[in-house]
């Protein structure tokens, strides 16, 4: 990995600023406390008013709090062992740290859009630009040739592919079905509340779920993006179920009526961690040891 060098001073500073975002977003506390806010569309919303995210809702901000966690002690520690396990030489290290990046790329573009202005809106630009970097930088340093050699090629690869196919087609549709019915009758998603518009809706479907899609097509058909592509993303996607199942529990226990989401994230999500565990048994480190 010719970039390892820059790579590694990328993931340095993101480990050091994710961190300090990260105790910043759990543990502030200044603020007026829960307060209602008539919005410019002339709707009640109750906003957090604690910490650097008083001005979220109190739906969204327990949220953010509770990504917070999983960034804190699960992502940071992860990234620090897949720089280590890359910088050993292991494939599956490199994976894990290509996927790993990806959350940490699509977590802070998300804050950087959606959290209201703080004193932390800076960092959230940096975090984003140097995962980005740091993400671009080590996904292409794969050789696609090399990479389809050492997995072993069976059912067990096209099931992973079937399952990213079929989650992004699930959410893609649970998604449109928040988006189209107020674009029909002319009303605002409540999940619009005092932001601008639908900012998580709109990334996933412009951006995440294309992507996973296309990744199991192409590795259905044994293209060589493919055994990059859905490898990077299981990870990525692991990950982010993680924090989303977390919040989805935060909520719970907070008492917002989640539905059946207390059921079905946490399935996806350990759906996506035993995918992650089906391609690092399929993946052959000795021959990528020798023709690397």
């Amino acid at each position: 990995m010719k970039a390892k060098g820059t790579v590694s001073i990328l993931v340095f500073f993101i480990v050091v600023l994710s961190t300090a975002a990260t105790i910043a977003g759990i543990f502030s506390s200044e603020g007026p406390g829960p307060f209602e806010y008539e919005t410019i569309r002339g709707e009640t919303v109750m906003i957090y008013g604690k910490g650097i995210y008083q001005h979220m809702s109190l739906e969204v901000a327990p949220q953010g709090i509770a990504q917070d966690v999983v960034t804190l002690f699960i992502g940071v520690p992860i990234l620090l062992i897949a720089l280590y396990l890359t910088r050993r030489g292991w494939l599956r290290g490199r994976i894990l740290l290509a996927g790993t990046l990806g959350y940490f790329f699509v977590t802070y573009l998300l804050y950087m859009l959606m959290c209201m202005f703080n004193n932390f809106f800076l960092i959230y630009v940096i975090l984003t630009s140097l995962s980005f970097f740091a993400l671009s930088l080590t996904l292409f340093s794969f050789d696609l040739d090399m990479l389809r050699t050492c997995f072993n090629k069976g059912r067990a690869m096209k099931g992973v592919s079937g399952f990213l196919i079929f989650n992004a087609t699930i959410m893609g549709l649970l998604w449109l079905g928040v988006v189209v019915p107020p674009l029909l009758n002319g009303s605002i998603p409540l999940q619009v509340e005092h932001y601008t518009t639908l900012v998580v809706q709109a990334v996933d479907l412009a951006l995440l779920l294309p992507i996973a899609f296309v990744a199991g097509v192409l590795l259905l058909k044994d293209r060589l993006l493919g055994y990059l592509l859905v490898p990077v993303y299981m990870h990525f996607l692991a990950l982010l179920m993680t924090a989303l199942s977390a919040k989805i529990i935060g909520m719970s226990i907070l008492g917002t009526e989640v539905g059946p989401a207390i059921i079905v994230i946490p399935i996806i999500n350990l759906t996506a961690i035993f995918c992650v565990i089906v391609i690092w048994k399929n993946i052959n480190e000795r021959a990528w040891v020798k023709i690397r």
